[in-house]
C-alpha cells in the first residue's frame, strides 16, 4: 500500500491518557494533544474524556456528553481552535 502524501489521514483508534488525547493514524503516525487545547475537554471529567468515539470512517472524533467533535485532520496538523478571553 502506498501513502499519497496529499491524502488525510484518518483515525485507526483513540484513547485518553493523562489528559492527552492520542491518536493512531492510517498514515502510521501516532499524535497527541493536550486535551485543554478544547474548552469542553479542559472543563471534562476524566471519564467524560474518556467517552470519546471514533466516527465517519476515522475521520472525526466525538464526546457525545460533551457535545464536542473534532476533525482528526485538524488535530493531526496541529489546529487547535483560538480561546476567546472569558468576559466578566
Amino acid at each position: 500500500m502506498q501513502n499519497n502524501p496529499t491524502s488525510v489521514p484518518t483515525a485507526l483508534r483513540c484513547w485518553i491518557q493523562d489528559r492527552r488525547v492520542h491518536l493512531e493514524l492510517s498514515d502510521q503516525r501516532t499524535v497527541a494533544f493536550p486535551a485543554n487545547k478544547y474548552r469542553r475537554l479542559a472543563q471534562a471529567s476524566t471519564a467524560e474524556l474518556a467517552s470519546v468515539t471514533v466516527r465517519l470512517g476515522g475521520s472525526a472524533l466525538r464526546w457525545e456528553s460533551l457535545d464536542e467533535d473534532i476533525l482528526v485532520d485538524d488535530a493531526a496538523q496541529g489546529r487547535f481552535p483560538r480561546h476567546r478571553p472569558e468576559r466578566g
